[in-house]
């Protein structure tokens, strides 16, 4: 796409508990980064007081790009729109019988997630495709007419469409959608096969569903995001991160948030992919300490590791999307004692009102940031670059009556209990992503960002065994930085059942169909000949009925042969590091096709820093890295000069971010500021 050669580019991540914004100004090159408070019911004038307090309005910015928890803060608090389902005569009930398996196998309490839509919402239709698309029974106006007069009772804000097998032929879903758009004008519908266009009829009503759950909220808020930042002089397009890892319109954003799901996280994946190839990392463990959750994904070979299918509060979505496990695990996280007087920590968060108590905001429940502060790991009066002092003393009297009192402990050892739970649910999460999947994480280097990135990096990498670690400059920004480093991407999917041996003329016509597809789709940001397309296969055993998505390279669409040898050969080398060997005879089959198109956008970069390898120390304090406090080096950030190296143990703060360095481990600080930790012993 066409750069303006003046004015700034925005990259704006609104979390649970701050906004935060990456801003690079094109004529210069010049990078800063803020933060912003966010209070639910007005994040979009939150936003823009941010704006104006980087000094921005409206008319100084040529591209917005925008990552948001709307959508997904909505879905996990069920506080979205009114929804009616309309489902093919016979299958009402899909949504509520879901799946057979019981995900929670030793539970014998378990009870399944129940659905947004209850059934007196869900409507049957009369009509029929086969799985192949031919139509077996017609949609009738007769039908059709009964359909909307019961909608139009229902009093539903918003309606989702799911026929069986829309995804083969939507001629069905189409005709219906224009006869309820025409009737019922002004009303929030979602067609299955527009947001997941393949197989699995609850898993694409469940998708349907929760896009119109979502969507009346989601739209209000770009259109009173769009109001103010027209009225405040920005009139180009805001792009709206996906969870993908690419950024879409706000249009199609406001008609498909389902898609904006895992949008801020995604953003911080991404930021990940760039350093990584800017410093010559391979693979890498993407970690982000929120203050609420604790996100981790991967970096493998310098790509995102992505997946088509995700279940969010037990309601799964299909769509790709990046890898990303979250736990609730933040600084915002409650520690409690249960009925067993046990100690826990989270899932519940102190969020940013009222937050821990240590933020002074009528908070009275003890959390992880106030364990930390309490030992000396994070400095009460420079907290938030100084705009926030700390109540230190509150800090202690909540622990010492709600944790420690009650357990027979010290406050100190209270507060590193809360600590080493929450470093336990983390280290959890990265263990499922690593070594059940059959991969080391002895081999990856760790990245950890956010505004408690840096307390947890070097102890989360102690546990796993990890001898790398990056702490990248602007930790706390780093998911907005990432947001701002995403291109223009769509992807489109077709679920087609064709055996690898005898079908590969099918599976090269689809292929070329899905690419048009997506260059058409992509038409609206540029012209079709700059639209990047890449593919991928669902792809199973005979007689299997899990998938396993192989890549498949652009230039062998055009070669059969090529492509059936890729295909398989990429199939059964997936398929062993995640299961183990498997026999090579059986047969293969292709079940869905994936075509994913991108623009790409000008990348931005920090600027390199000057430096002599001189530091200012500027204190020592107590911190506590362990069973006992060490007296440790205290540096700021800014006075880190490209080439400084030093040794634990120390603390690096800075305004939003603290690096705590143990004994034992080294740093240092590389030409564009990012602080690269390394332990001694590492393997060679």
């Amino acid at each position: 796409m066409q750069q303006s050669t003046s004015g700034s580019r925005v990259g704006i991540d609104v979390g649970g508990t701050f906004i935060d914004y990456a801003v690079v100004d094109v004529e210069s090159g010049l990078v800063r980064f803020d933060k912003q408070p966010a209070t639910a019911g007005r994040l979009h004038e939150e936003v823009m007081a941010g704006l104006g307090n980087l000094g921005l309005s409206g008319a100084d910015i040529v591209q917005l790009f925008h990552g948001t928890t709307v959508a997904i803060n909505a879905l996990v608090q069920e506080r979205g729109a009114k929804v009616a389902l309309v489902t093919t005569a016979g299958f009402r009930d899909v949504l509520e019988i879901g799946r057979g398996g019981r995900p929670q196998i030793y539970n014998l309490r378990f009870a399944p997630t129940p659905p947004l839509v209850a059934r007196e919402f869900r409507f049957e239709i009369a009509e029929r495709l086969t799985a192949s698309g031919d139509v077996l029974q017609p949609l009738t106006a007769g039908a059709v007419n009964e359909l909307i007069e019961q909608l139009r009772e229902s009093g539903a804000d918003a309606v989702a469409i799911c026929l069986l097998h829309a995804y083969s032929n939507p001629q069905h879903e189409l005709a219906l959608g224009d006869a309820i758009r025409n009737s019922l004008p002004g009303t929030r519908l979602t067609l299955s096969h527009q947001v997941a266009s393949e197989w699995h009829e609850f898993e694409r009503s469940s998708s349907a569903v929760i896009n119109s759950y979502v969507q009346p909220l989601f739209a209000d808020y770009l259109d009173r995001l769009q109001t103010a930042l027209s009225d405040g002089g920005y009139h180009g397009p805001i792009g709206i991160m996906q969870s993908n890892g690419g950024v879409l319109s706000s249009d199609r954003a406001a008609a498909l948030p389902v898609r904006t799901l895992m949008s801020g996280p995604a953003g911080g994946v991404v930021a990940c992919r760039e350093l990584s190839g800017e410093i010559g990392i391979s693979h890498a463990i993407c970690a982000d300490v929120g203050g609420t959750t604790f996100d981790v994904a991967l970096i493998l070979d310098g790509e995102l590791v992505e997946k088509s299918e995700t279940a969010i509060g037990g309601r799964p979505v299909l769509g790709s999307m990046v890898d990303i496990t979250s736990v609730g695990a933040g600084g915002g996280s409650i520690a409690w004692i249960d009925a067993n007087g046990a100690l826990k920590v989270g899932p519940e968060s102190a969020g940013a009102v009222p937050g821990p108590v240590c933020f002074g905001k009528g908070g009275t429940k003890p959390t992880v940031t106030d364990a930390q502060v309490i030992l000396g790991r994070l400095d009460p009066g420079r907290f938030f670059g100084g705009r926030m002092v700390l109540d230190i003393e509150g800090a202690r009297r909540a622990i010492q009556t709600q944790v420690a009192d009650p357990l027979g402990l010290a406050l100190e050892q209270a507060a590193l209990g809360i600590l080493r739970i929450a470093e336990t649910n983390m280290t959890n999460a990265i263990r499922a992503i690593t070594i059940q999947r059959g991969l080391d994480p002895r081999d990856f280097a760790l990245i950890s960002y956010g505004g408690g990135g840096g307390l947890f990096a070097t102890l989360l990498a102690e546990e796993m065994g990890v001898t790398t670690v990056v702490a990248p400059a602007a930790a706390a920004n780093f998911s907005a930085w990432g947001i701002l480093s995403s291109d223009y991407r769509e992807d489109v999917v077709r679920t087609r059942i064709v055996a690898l041996d005898t079908g590969a003329s099918e599976i090269v016509a689809e292929l070329r169909e899905l690419a048009d597809e997506v260059r058409e789709a992509m038409s609206v940001y540029s012209d079709t000949r700059a639209v990047d397309v890449s593919f991928s296969v669902d792809a199973r055993f005979v007689g299997q009925h899990h998938t396993v998505v192989v890549p498949v390279e652009a230039d062998l669409v055009a070669d059969e042969a090529r492509l059936v040898d890729q295909i398989r050969a990429g199939f059964v080398r997936l398929h062993d590091r995640m299961y183990g060997p498997r026999t090579m005879e059986a047969k293969l089959e292709v079940v869905s096709l994936r075509a994913h198109g991108t623009v790409s956008v000008p990348k931005p970069r920090l600027e390199q820093l000057n430096g002599d390898g001189r530091a200012v120390q500027t204190s020592r304090r107590d911190v506590w890295f362990g069973d006992e406090p060490s007296s440790a080096t205290i540096f700021r950030r800014a006075d880190l000069g490209s080439g400084f190296e030093f040794s634990g143990p120390a603390v690096v703060d800075e305004a939003t971010n603290t690096i705590l360095v143990p004994p034992g481990w080294t740093g240092r600080i590389d030409q564009r500021g990012h602080v690269i930790l390394t332990r001694e012993g590492a393997r060679a």
